[in-house]
């Protein structure tokens, strides 16, 4: 008789660790805020409050989109939204990275992430990738002594062949891992025709963030980091291979994921792609 009352218990037990974790991981998405580009031109409050909305609770920006830091920074509160990541130029992380520390502190953010290389357009040089990883190594090692990390964001121009393998070899080689990791946006490895789960295992501990983007099938590829906004797709329903890739870094140990979504139709399509997230096991 009391076989079956225990029993019942633990399968009450096991579903309710079951649901609670999933819920733990959903939370743990976060969203680059540049999905939102367009609406937060309109309406700054309402777009924040629609995140919030989506229970997302961690989100990668930059910037205030032209609102005072202080009210910026009440709107964030009111919509618990935690600023994990602050985006900064090259130029900036080049003239001024304390300047670049400082901005992120008053948000409590704990990394820095910078997207783009100056180059020339269709090509990126040795001369343009060794101006990157001084830069990323003496700003980086600032941003460190000022309890932030920093990491680079590829485009998928790094991928051009170099040596015995591609510019972004070179350049993980020759970045001090003190000072200088990685954010990989699955899309822009997908892209110029490399794979997002082996540059995982081949580079365990130098990216320590995700930016999920998944893309339209078919979508001819490039090494420019340039693709329409239109071939940004829901999670799921293009050919990155998001559920592996999120396998594999949760394997690794990859605390911070945000959803970009560049397509017009990113309010439409995130909820989607959070659906779709909650549902990997």
């Amino acid at each position: 008789m009391k076989i079956k009352p225990t029993f019942n218990r633990l399968f009450v037990l096991s579903i309710t660790l079951f649901i609670s974790g999933a819920s733990v991981f959903a939370q743990e998405i976060g969203l680059q805020l540049y999905s939102l580009r367009n609406e937060f031109k309109t309406d700054v409050p309402g777009t924040l409050a629609k995140i919030k909305g989506w229970k997302i609770k961690q989100i990668e920006g930059g910037g205030t989109y032209g609102l005072p830091v202080e009210e910026y920074k009440k709107l964030l509160k009111q919509n618990n939204l935690e600023m994990v990541s602050h985006g900064a130029g090259f130029d900036e992380l080049e003239k001024d990275p304390q300047a670049v520390a400082d901005k992120a502190k008053v948000f409590g953010a704990k990394y820095i992430m910078c997207a783009w290389v100056p180059h020339k357009e269709g090509d990126f040089t040795q001369a343009e990738l060794n101006k990157a990883i001084d830069v990323f190594n003496a700003a980086g090692k600032v941003l460190s002594e000022n309890g932030l990390k920093f990491c680079y964001h590829p485009h998928g121009y790094e991928f051009r062949p170099h040596e015995d393998g591609t510019q972004f070899d070179y350049m993980v080689k020759n970045t001090d891992p003190r000072y200088v990791n990685f954010e990989m946006d699955v899309f822009w490895v997908k892209h110029p025709g490399q794979d997002p789960v082996s540059l995982l295992k081949k580079y365990p501990d130098r990216f320590l963030m995700l930016h999920l983007k998944d893309r339209q099938p078919g979508t001819p590829g490039n090494q420019e980091g340039r693709a329409p906004d239109e071939t940004n797709v829901v999670l799921g329903q293009g050919d990155v291979g998001i559920a592996e890739i999120m396998k594999e870094a949760k394997k690794i140990g990859i605390k911070h994921y945000f959803i970009e979504d560049e397509s017009p139709k990113a309010v439409e399509q995130i909820p989607l792609s959070l659906e779709f997230l909650k549902k990997l096991k």
